[in-house]
């Protein structure tokens, strides 16, 4: 499936990939579960995400702050109250240091909070979908808080796309841990 562009492709795919992640997590022992992260002596990530993102708990926090970023935005312009999707001072240079921010924040955040914390977000996320018309979410300049993109966009973005993003690396750190454990 390409990326959705309609309610029903949206709902699938985020609902779809959020399941494949956390069947992803659910296969993972616990030990490989709790273990920093180690993508291999040669893994070439080249993002700044790569070495942000310390473990698993790292990775469910970013999706559920992408959330919120989704759901305040919405909520906000739907409320009459003018915002950007980013919260200042960032933009779209300069969100990785926001993408810090949310790292710095969820230090002391436990992993089991972070699991029922993004449970309970993409819950909301997908209400929040529901209640929006097939037009809201994909009809080109339906909101002038959206600009030139659709809250559809931005809700794939939160969803499926973020999804995928967390098991490229949940699948990367599970391939090196394994790779250097069965050498033990």
């Amino acid at each position: 499936m390409g990326r959705p562009a309609t309610k029903p492709d949206l709902i699938e795919a985020a609902n779809a990939r959020f399941q494949k992640m956390w069947e992803l997590i659910d296969s993972m022992e616990e030990n490989e579960r709790d273990a920093l992260f180690d993508f291999g002596d040669d893994f070439k990530g080249k993002e700044a995400h790569w070495a942000r993102d310390q473990n698993l708990r790292d990775v469910l926090v970013h999706v559920y702050e992408w959330h919120q970023l989704l759901l305040l935005w919405v909520s906000a312009n739907l409320n009459g109250e003018k915002k950007p999707f980013l919260p200042e001072p960032y933009n779209w240079k300069t969100y990785g240091q926001m993408n810090v921010g949310f790292w710095e924040k969820h230090q002391q955040t436990p992993y089991d909070q972070a699991k029922t914390m993004l449970m309970k977000s993409h819950s909301e996320v997908m209400a929040l979908i529901e209640s929006l018309s097939g037009d809201e979410l994909f009809a080109k300049r339906q909101f002038s808080w959206s600009g030139a993109s659709t809250v559809g966009s931005y809700c794939v973005s939160a969803t499926s796309s973020h999804y995928d993003w967390a098991m490229k690396k949940i699948k990367q750190h599970r391939k090196a841990w394994r790779k250097s454990h069965s050498a033990k």
